[in-house]
């Protein structure tokens, strides 16, 4: 499968769902790559792997897991991460990334991101999780923050500091999640600004962008809405402290036509040229 191209440029991506695959053959928008849920393409055949090898070669590729469970206490799945290796050789793709949360425990699947509790001994399980997964597809990944709706009582570190820590220690990047640190912040009461002030500019790879749903009492990420004015504005103050970090619009539930969440990605990239713009008048 032939290198589509060696990195990613300065405008915004959008993750490659199943009922834009033809649209976007058709239409070959101007997005800066595709991002698609690792598990979605470990299988031997079919067609999801037809489309991907087919966009690949005029895209690159973001790869995006779900299920590697980093911080469950249940042995690392080495099918899984077999199965990652095989496709990551495959498709070559330009970052790799996993969710900071556990996923299940003895066994058993649970079908959720979950949270972790922040603490000393959970910082240091991470850690050499992210090493060992590192260490076996030999390439290093990044780790996105996720969202949650309730918080560990014992945890002792604050989210932000401890998702510094898994970098800093681990040595792999940071996705980060825009729309989680918005929604956390607004479920747990903290400042989303001093999140950001929190990660050291050179440890983000990545940043995510995506719709939650306001419930009245909670925040949900639901990736099935536009993004909100206040995301937004909070994703202008992450470019402004991070750079043209690469960014990715996510839409995963009530998936609208291609043109709307294309549209979501122009508005991406209306704010990384407006702060090239800027970083060029100042040079």
């Amino acid at each position: 499968m032939p290198a589509a191209t060696a990195s990613i440029s300065s405008s915004a991506g959008i993750g490659l769902r199943p009922p834009h695959y033809r649209a976007i053959l058709e239409l070959m928008p101007a997005v800066s790559f595709l991002e698609v849920h690792s598990e979605n393409f470990f299988g031997d055949g079919g067609q999801p792997l037809k489309y991907l090898a087919r966009l690949r070669e005029d895209y690159p590729i973001s790869t995006h897991g779900v299920g590697l469970s980093l911080g469950s206490t249940d042995p690392l799945a080495v099918d899984h991460l077999k199965k990652l290796k095989r496709l990551v050789d495959a498709v070559e793709p330009v970052l790799i990334s996993e969710h900071l949360c556990w996923v299940g425990v003895n066994g058993r699947f649970l079908n959720d991101l979950l949270p972790l509790p922040y603490t000393v001994e959970s910082l240091a399980h991470v850690v050499q999780r992210v090493g060992e997964v590192q260490d076996f597809l030999k390439r290093a990944i990044l780790i996105e923050n996720v969202s949650s709706y309730l918080e560990f009582s014992e945890s002792t570190i604050p989210e932000w500091e401890f998702v510094r820590e898994v970098a800093n220690r681990s040595g792999c990047q940071i996705l980060l999640d825009v729309n989680n640190i918005y929604v956390n912040a607004v479920n747990h009461d903290f400042d989303a600004h001093g999140y950001l002030d929190t990660i050291a500019p050179g440890s983000v790879g990545e940043i995510h962008l995506a719709g939650f749903q306001d419930t009245g009492e909670v925040l949900i990420d639901t990736h099935g809405a536009t993004v909100s004015d206040e995301v937004w504005r909070l994703y202008e103050y992450a470019i402004q402290r991070f750079g043209c970090v690469p960014t990715l619009v996510e839409w995963d539930t009530d998936i609208p036509a291609l043109p709307v969440l294309l549209g979501e990605a122009e508005k991406a990239n209306g704010i990384l040229a407006a702060h090239a713009q800027r970083a060029a008048n100042a040079a």
